[in-house]
């Protein structure tokens, strides 16, 4: 069986952004059509999309490193902040987007509160289960590809 460690990551974000958009838990707030991600960046997203992607790839993240918070969430979809003349410097990505998509991947039973040893959020087994079934189905379908390409 694959894991998640063997396919794409890009593959199986998009696959699991497809079927995080199926799912009524996962919304969209009105406001995500208009907002940055980030104060680094200087456009809103142009996928329409963009916010079961980025709940994908947090619910991997998640999967992949443990418990984990806001702030390395934060950390990690940050970036250098053009600051015209002066040197680029890194800044955080959104928070309120990160928190609201924890809010909505837990309300989805895909994730869950960690309080005793380390704070933050970890993958519940239904979480698990959706990835690992992603990953073992790209996994059949790449080897499909190949025995049809040999």
């Amino acid at each position: 069986m694959a894991s998640i460690f063997d396919i794409d990551p890009q593959k199986l974000i998009e696959e699991v952004a497809g079927h995080l958009k199926k799912d009524s838990a996962i919304v969209p707030p009105e406001w995500a059509l208009f907002v940055k991600t980030g104060v680094h960046k200087e456009r809103v997203p142009e996928n329409p999309d963009w916010w079961f992607i980025r709940s994908a790839a947090i619910l991997r993240s998640i999967y992949k490193e443990g418990t984990i918070g806001v702030s390395k969430l934060r950390a990690k979809y940050g970036g250098k902040q053009n600051r015209g003349r002066k040197p680029s410097k890194f800044k955080k990505g959104s928070g309120n987007i990160i928190r609201k998509i924890l809010q909505q991947l837990e309300t989805a039973g895909l994730i869950e509160k960690q309080e005793k040893q380390k704070k933050g959020r970890k993958i519940t087994k239904k979480g698990q289960a959706l990835l690992d079934s992603t990953a073992s189905k790209l996994s059949k379908s790449k080897s499909k590809t190949i025995a049809k390409t040999k």
